[in-house]
């Protein structure tokens, strides 16, 4: 079935390292989130220049694109210094994966400092400094379109809009997280879709980023419904890490894909 967003599911699908996983879905979605980490002094998945070469030539033969998951919650350090870990390791992962050119470079802005704080001018620090943060990773990613902040769980829905409206960069709308907070991702994305570059969708159940057939049906099909009427071309990703829960996903969205077509 074609659908008219890129479809898309992330690179731990096998148990297997990414290139392993990009050949495997290759033909089967059409983007790929790489989920990447880097442990200090320690192992990291970030490939190597020979992978790259190939994921490119992958991309190129099967209409496929690329997200990248930065590894750490941007953010400076507390003095407001620029050489936290989040933006060192964020900068080795853009030039790392470049070649790519990925749809979007996903994030998460850390506000864990603050987010039970009432004090304004701890919250408007804090604004100035991920604004800050965008900017300086937007620089070394290619503009800050190419960043695709994510809405997180336990954070109030419109907790990043104050930092969004300072700077242009994109969204992920992460679907199961406002699930998870009660939250209806109708309504949030009727206003954020106009600069959504890419949604994730997974199911709940002993807890998230289960399969997407785990989420009520009349549910996913009003998300899929929104994306449609729409007309939504981004990325959507099925934010799942199994081949099991990958495949239920998408015989989820087929069907309610089929039941939105009739």
């Amino acid at each position: 079935m074609t659908y008219p967003f890129r479809l898309g599911t992330t690179s731990y699908i096998v148990p297997a390292d990414i290139l392993t996983n990009v050949r495997y879905l290759a033909g089967k979605v059409r983007d790929v989130e790489l989920v990447l980490f880097e442990v200090d002094d320690g192992p990291n998945n970030l490939p190597a220049n020979s992978e790259i070469a190939e994921l490119v030539a992958i991309a190129r033969g099967c209409d496929l694109t690329y997200t990248v998951h930065l590894p750490l919650d941007l953010r400076l350090t507390d003095d407001g210094f620029r050489r936290h870990a989040s933006l060192d390791k964020a900068r080795r992962v853009i030039e790392r994966t470049r070649a790519l050119d990925p749809w979007a470079y996903v994030l998460h802005l850390d506000g864990k400092d603050v987010l039970n704080r009432s004090e304004p001018a701890s919250m408007e620090r804090w604004r100035d400094q991920a604004v800050l943060a965008l900017e300086l990773v937007g620089k070394w990613a290619g503009g800050p379109q190419r960043l695709a902040v994510e809405n997180l769980e336990g954070y109030p829905p419109d907790f990043y809009d104050p930092v969004l409206d300072r700077i242009s960069v994109s969204r992920t709308v992460d679907v199961g997280h406002l699930w998870l907070d009660g939250c209806d991702p109708v309504a949030y994305l009727k206003k954020a879709l106009p600069r959504t570059r890419v949604i994730h969708i997974h199911g709940i159940e002993d807890r998230d980023h289960r399969s997407a057939a785990k989420a009520p049906r009349e549910k996913l099909k009003a998300v899929l419904d929104e994306l449609v009427g729409s007309d939504y071309r981004g990325v959507l990703t099925m934010e799942v890490f199994s081949e099991a829960d990958f495949l239920t996903s998408r015989a989820a969205i087929d069907a309610a894909m089929h039941a939105n077509l009739r």
